[in-house]
């Protein structure tokens, strides 16, 4: 009778696991970046060499609003490092140089989802001599839209994620284990009751589609605002006021995730929650979302 190997066990079976990761390389093709699974978080060292480095800000190729929205929130609201606006290619060839950071739109397509549904990241990461775009460390990752969604929607989000990027990293010097251990959930609060809560309207779930219902749980200040008018009032830079942005797919489509953040206009996370979409838990901010909150 063979006597069975612990150790060469293990070992065999890590090689099975590096074999399926290599299986699902990222690439970097001209018409997007395509992320699988997550990258890892930036050590304590990597985090130094962030405050270092030159950011790099790529913007996509083709005539693309995203490009006109990035560029507008960095030159106003970045602070942190020196930073340049680079094309994908120039990203490419810069992206094994640890001396510079990169804020860069990359596609996520989650291996869990059966369907293959895919959103796009705003992300920060390290250069350096990563053969794989998903090994290349990271300091923040944020889901901005569902791939196919050709709304523009996330226009008025995008200042506050620049903004909350550049604290999460500072925060990440001191609480890494944390983060590490959270994610980004590390943030949610329930400092919501003297705050004004602006919800996307045409983000609810089903069951939160009114004030009325909201109220019944969230006995605080609410409005139910369209995208524009969210972002008329985050104009006038109002320092009581919270606002939720969505990223999730087609509102009849029951798949994929879906995620829901609330921030105020300084670029304070205050809650982040994501969810696997079925058709008993359909896509928005629903009734459990209120009460995590309240």
């Amino acid at each position: 009778m063979t006597k069975f190997n612990f150790y060469k066990a293990m070992k065999l079976l890590s090689k099975r696991i590096e074999l399926k990761v290599l299986a699902l390389s990222v690439t970097l093709v001209i018409m997007g970046i395509t992320a699988f699974g997550n990258s890892p978080l930036a050590s304590q060292k990597q985090i130094g060499m962030f405050l270092n480095s030159t950011t790099c800000v790529v913007l996509e190729s083709g005539i693309n609003p995203y490009n006109g929205f990035i560029k507008e929130a960095v030159e106003k609201h970045w602070k942190t490092t020196p930073f340049e606006f680079i094309d994908e290619v120039e990203f490419e060839a810069r992206r094994f140089d640890s001396r510079y950071s990169f804020l860069v739109q990359m596609v996520n397509i989650y291996n869990a989802d059966p369907e293959g549904v895919s959103y796009n990241y705003l992300s920060l990461v390290m250069g350096g001599s990563h053969k794989n775009l998903v090994n290349m460390p990271e300091l923040c990752s944020v889901p901005f839209l569902y791939s196919d969604d050709s709304s523009l929607d996330y226009e008025y989000a995008i200042p506050a994620i620049v903004k909350f990027m550049q604290k999460h990293v500072k925060k990440l010097e001191k609480k890494r284990f944390f983060i590490l251990m959270s994610g980004l959930s590390y943030y949610n609060s329930s400092g919501f009751k003297e705050k004004q809560l602006l919800m996307n309207r045409d983000k609810m779930a089903p069951d939160a589609y009114s004030i009325d219902k909201i109220n019944a749980v969230y006995p605080y200040f609410v409005k139910l605002l369209s995208a524009t008018e969210i972002k008329a009032e985050l104009a006038e830079n109002p320092k009581n006021a919270l606002f939720h942005f969505h990223v999730g797919p087609s509102k009849n489509k029951a798949a994929g995730k879906c995620f829901e953040m609330i921030f105020d206009v300084e670029g304070n996370l205050y809650y982040y929650k994501s969810r696997m979409i079925t058709n008993a838990n359909k896509d928005g901010f629903n009734m459990q979302d209120f009460k995590r909150i309240r």
